[in-house]
């Protein structure tokens, strides 16, 4: 376990050190910021590399067992109340203690918080429950979405222009790391005891699906609620005198997100338990090192929360602001498009998706083509992001484009494409980007004068949009590349799963 342990921090440092490096760089060159907002950053640093470790091995030993385990037995059960029940609570519990939801909750001051969380929740709970029944009815996930995200674009017509990018948001927060590792196995193992050719496929999806539901849950509550009231407030700078200071801030934060986290976690140990007492009977020594794995995933949790919150979060605002107020603020958007590359590969669920997609794919489709189409992806998306902060474009004229693309790509590469593609948004946009990306985004139109409820938030809803086209392109490619292979000469080193992305493909065609 040590073993195990050690080779996850050595993926955590890899993963921040760039975003660090970068970030120094900048303090050192056209953007410097105070000695202790470096310091709050860089102690969240370190905070973050340990977090990530135990997360990600904590996610491996327990999160995905127990969703997978929990999936495959409702499945079993083949009482489809049962199963819509059980969905639609566990989306709620799991999302009302999501750590990234009450992180955007925070920044939006025009909605109570409870009003908002519990929006979301509503939605999450719904969405739930319809993509656990997609897999079971073997619905097509392509057709699903063009219905889904029509009515998602004819609502958001009638929506408050103040209150639209934050409806957009609040589908991307809503898949963090508690939600992603847990929904992605539960997915998993509904499909395996399905059964079927396309069960792989359609193991996938349900993060795509649960992103849809807060989408239409706020904008819905946004018709009826009056947002006007109220003016964004990007994260106040803190004046640190001395490293007493610095530490008493962390310590200060330190039980803030280990109550935040226990509350996310109890619904799901707790549902996993009372499936272990009724139904599953698992061996004593798969328990033990379950409840190892739970103590894992909460230590990184509450590890990476305080750091990325009380050491990202202010780094990021007041280097949005410093870079918006050069003579040449032009340079947001390279900056944007770098800082956005190298971010997302510090998501922690980020990492659980890429493991899950290479298994599920028995290797044809590797962590390291997913990191990179999703990292491509995410720097598009800040590019775009800050031409937003530096013009006012509305959210609309670039989301609708982007989804309509992405939903036409649909119908040309394999379907396991598609359902990871639209996973993949939901998981990219986690905690880096709700309290490091949104807030470099406040900071710099606060700094231009622009309106930060539309010009600012959007950011986490272009972080969720892009992946879905990166990643697809990335599964066309494949494909295209693999069946012109297979013409030229046989390929008996093929994998199953390679052989069926083609013939997936040539069926589509």
């Amino acid at each position: 376990m040590k073993k195990e342990l050690w080779l996850k921090l050595k993926e955590a440092l890899g993963s921040v050190l760039p975003i660090a490096i970068i970030v120094i760089l900048l303090c050192l060159t056209i953007a410097p910021l105070p000695v202790g907002t470096v310091g709050l950053f860089l102690v969240g640093t370190v905070m973050l590399i340990l977090g990530m470790g135990l997360f990600s091995l904590g996610a491996d030993m327990a999160m995905m067992p127990m969703g997978e385990r929990i999936g495959a037995q409702l499945s079993k059960s083949g009482k489809i109340v049962f199963l819509a029940v059980a969905a639609f609570i566990m989306g709620a519990l799991i999302t009302v203690a999501e750590p990234d939801l009450q992180v955007l909750a925070r920044q939006v001051p025009t909605v109570p918080n409870a009003v908002l969380i519990l929006s979301v929740a509503l939605g999450v709970g719904i969405f739930l429950v319809i993509a656990l029944l997609r897999i079971l009815w073997k619905l097509r996930l392509s057709w699903l979405l063009i219905f889904l995200y029509s009515i998602v674009f004819i609502v958001a017509a009638f929506v408050p222009g103040d209150f639209l990018a934050v409806a957009f948001d609040s589908g991307g927060v809503t898949t963090g790391p508690i939600t992603v590792p847990f929904i992605l196995a539960l997915g998993i193992g509904i499909a395996a005891v399905r059964g079927g050719r396309s069960s792989r496929d359609d193991s996938f999806g349900l993060v795509a699906l649960c992103s849809i539901g807060p989408i239409l849950a706020v904008m819905i509550m946004g018709i009826f609620y009056n947002p006007a009231a109220g003016a964004a407030e990007p994260a106040a700078a803190v004046e640190i005198q001395g490293v007493a200071m610095l530490l008493h801030l962390f310590l200060q934060g330190l039980p803030l997100f280990a109550k935040e986290v226990g509350i996310a976690l109890l619904p799901i140990v707790g549902f996993f338990i009372f499936f272990q007492v009724f139904f599953l009977n698992l061996p004593r020594q798969m328990m033990k090192r379950m409840t190892v794995g739970i103590v894992y995933t909460y230590l990184g949790l509450v590890l990476f929360l305080t750091g990325v919150n009380v050491g990202f979060m202010p780094a990021g605002n007041e280097l949005g602001a410093t870079i918006a107020a050069l003579p040449h603020n032009w340079v947001l958007i390279p900056l944007g498009m770098v800082i956005g590359f190298f971010v997302v590969m510090a998501e922690p669920a980020v990492h659980v998706l890429n493991k899950q997609v290479e298994e599920i794919s028995v290797g044809a489709i590797s962590r390291q083509a997913m990191l990179y189409s999703l990292a491509i992806g995410v720097a598009i998306s800040l590019g775009l992001a800050m031409i937003r902060v530096l013009t006012g474009i509305p959210i609309l004229y670039l989301l609708l484009p982007g989804y309509v693309l992405a939903i036409a790509l649909s119908f040309a590469v394999p379907r396991i494409f598609t359902a990871i593609a639209f996973d993949s948004g939901g998981v990219a946009s986690g905690p880096m980007t709700a309290t490091f990306l949104l807030p470099f985004a406040m900071g710099a139109c606060e700094a231009l004068g622009g309106n930060v409820m539309t010009d600012a938030f959007g950011v986490v809803a272009m972080v969720a949009m892009t992946p879905l086209l990166t990643i697809q392109l990335l599964g066309l490619v494949y494909a295209i590349k693999m069946r012109k292979l297979a013409e030229v000469q046989p390929l008996p080193a093929m994998t199953a799963e390679e052989e069926e992305l083609i013939i997936d493909f040539a069926d589509e065609e």
